[in-house]
């Protein structure tokens, strides 16, 4: 359903809920306004939920909140980046990856391009521990998931002997530029070259004067640690979530709009996360 210029799509099977389509790159509007156009129209949901974006982060509405995490560096400038916000061992990879011949630069969005994203996507059929869902995506498939908010997008890539061995697609907002996706193939990882992708992207976020580089929500782990000594930051955001139904009021009440996660005791969620790392890792080394 389009309500004006936003396209709302809805999630959930026992508890549906409805938000706008890349909510980090639209307004929200007045919200009773959208509320009111849900409750007639052709959407068929039990919650309506949308976030505050940066540099949002006091709660500006009466609905029911809970809060999002997002990973974020504050960008002042690139020397302030490199001085102050990120540790000597982060340092030290980005020179490594342009010592071993990693040349980082942005890059238009051709068809030879999507072909070196391709081949990123089809290294191997899991990632970080579960099924990596553009594996094996067919060209136009995946020239299409890129295509969007082209007007806004940098795409930066990073080269080795000619080889696209990872990119970034940064969608540039006023307040912020966003890591839609960045990725780097698991083969060059001795190289660094993601360090040296975000390093450009802060670079870019500097001549751009845009004051925050997100990178997805906030994690702990592995993924973490690299974001934390590239210098991102937790930062919290108020996410509403507003009934729209008897159903998704009762669901709101017993915690059934965070699914598993609002069943199941905090303790279980780590031992649960490895087991699945641990037989997606098991069966990838089975199909290779």
């Amino acid at each position: 359903m389009h309500i004006g210029n936003r396209e709302i799509v809805v999630t959930g099977k026992l508890i549906r809920i409805a938000t706008i389509k890349d909510e980090l790159f639209q307004d929200v509007g007045p919200p009773d306004l959208l509320l009111k156009e849900l409750r007639v129209g052709e959407v068929t949901a039990d919650l309506f939920s949308f976030c505050q974006r940066l540099p949002q982060t006091a709660p500006q509405y009466q609905y029911y909140l809970e809060w999002d995490s997002v990973a974020a560096i504050q960008v002042s400038s690139f020397n302030h980046w490199w001085e102050k916000q990120i540790s000597a061992k982060t340092r030290n990879l980005v020179r490594k990856a342009e010592k071993k011949g990693v040349e980082v630069k942005v890059v238009g969005f051709d068809d030879e391009f999507v072909k070196g994203i391709m081949d990123i996507y089809n290294e191997t059929p899991v990632r970080q521990g579960k099924p990596f869902w553009h594996y094996r995506k067919d060209f136009d498939t995946v020239k299409k998931d890129n295509a969007t908010f082209l007007e806004k997008s940098d795409f930066i890539g990073a080269y080795h002997n000619g080889e696209l061995v990872g990119f970034i697609k940064l969608v540039n907002e006023t307040q912020f530029a966003d890591t839609m996706q960045i990725i780097s193939k698991i083969k060059d990882r001795d190289k660094a070259p993601t360090n040296a992708l975000i390093a450009k992207a802060v670079e870019i976020c500097e001549k751009k004067n845009i004051p925050y580089l997100v990178y997805a929500s906030w994690s702990e782990g592995t993924l973490g640690e690299f974001k934390r000594h590239n210098g991102f930051e937790r930062i919290d955001l108020p996410r509403y979530y507003i009934p729209l139904t008897i159903k998704g009021r009762i669901a709101l009440k017993m915690s059934l709009h965070k699914g598993y996660r609002g069943i199941l005791p905090e303790k279980m969620l780590p031992f649960l996360i490895n087991s699945r790392k641990w037989w997606y890792g098991k069966k990838s080394a089975m199909i290779h």
